[in-house]
């Protein structure tokens, strides 16, 4: 990060405190991995290389503190982004099945004849990139394609909840693109390709159970794919 970036964020969002744009410059660093899990943070030289007083930038850390994406150790006194390990993920994942499995069900009934035809657009688009083994692109159709399904429940419980979860899943989605894009052996590949397919297909059919299905089996299969990078470095 450096005073350019700081600009670019200040000239975006000019009605906002300092301290709020240095809080949406950090987030967006730290979930798409810009600065690395676990790293630790110094807040004088943060704040050196943005070129600005060391308060916003502490102001920016104690709240994405809150957030959880900066963490305090015991062991270590410091601050430090959020580490990632598979043992997070598959918990984050149980939960991230009974928001997504529900959200597919309620959307048999909600969703219009508009959601479900960018469903099957966003789905054709991940299964072209998965068939060419695509990372980059498969998460870039995969995020879409499910917070619409989120969205179009219409439910502002699953919504909320599931917003609490997108820093997280975002996180773990950049770290599984770093690890399995050199990976051509990964025997997970193909039991994700026609997934968001599937679950499009539930909802277009109006069938609350075949979608909490297909979304459930698609997740496991994402976890699975996942878990067999666990022993690169930012699954530590």
């Amino acid at each position: 990060m450096n005073n350019d970036l700081l600009q670019q964020y200040i000239k975006a969002n000019p009605k906002w405190k300092l301290k709020d744009v240095v809080v949406q410059l950090m987030y967006d660093q730290i979930i798409n991995l810009k600065i690395l899990p676990a790293t630790k943070l110094n807040i004088n030289q943060l704040a050196q290389n943005l070129g600005i007083s060391r308060t916003p930038v502490a102001e920016a850390v104690g709240e994405l503190m809150e957030k959880g994406l900066i963490v305090n150790r015991e062991d270590n006194p410091g601050y430090y982004v959020m580490n990632l390990n598979i043992n997070d993920m598959i918990d984050l994942y149980r939960v991230r099945t009974a928001l997504e499995c529900e959200a597919a069900a309620v959307c048999t009934e909600r969703a219009s004849a508009q959601v479900i035809r960018e469903l099957e657009e966003l789905a054709g688009h991940f299964t072209q990139f998965a068939q060419k083994r695509d990372q980059e692109g498969m998460t870039d159709a995969d995020m879409p394609f499910h917070r619409l399904i989120v969205d179009s429940s219409e439910d502002p419980y699953i919504v909320k909840c599931y917003d609490l979860m997108v820093p997280y899943l975002s996180m773990y989605q950049k770290a599984m693109t770093r690890a399995v894009a050199t990976d051509r052996d990964n025997p997970w590949y193909s039991s994700v390709i026609y997934n968001h397919e599937a679950i499009a297909s539930a909802i277009k059919m109006h069938i609350p159970e075949l979608a909490r299905t297909a979304m459930k089996d698609h997740i496991n299969a994402s976890l699975n794919y996942s878990s067999y990078t666990k022993n690169n470095i930012l699954f530590g």
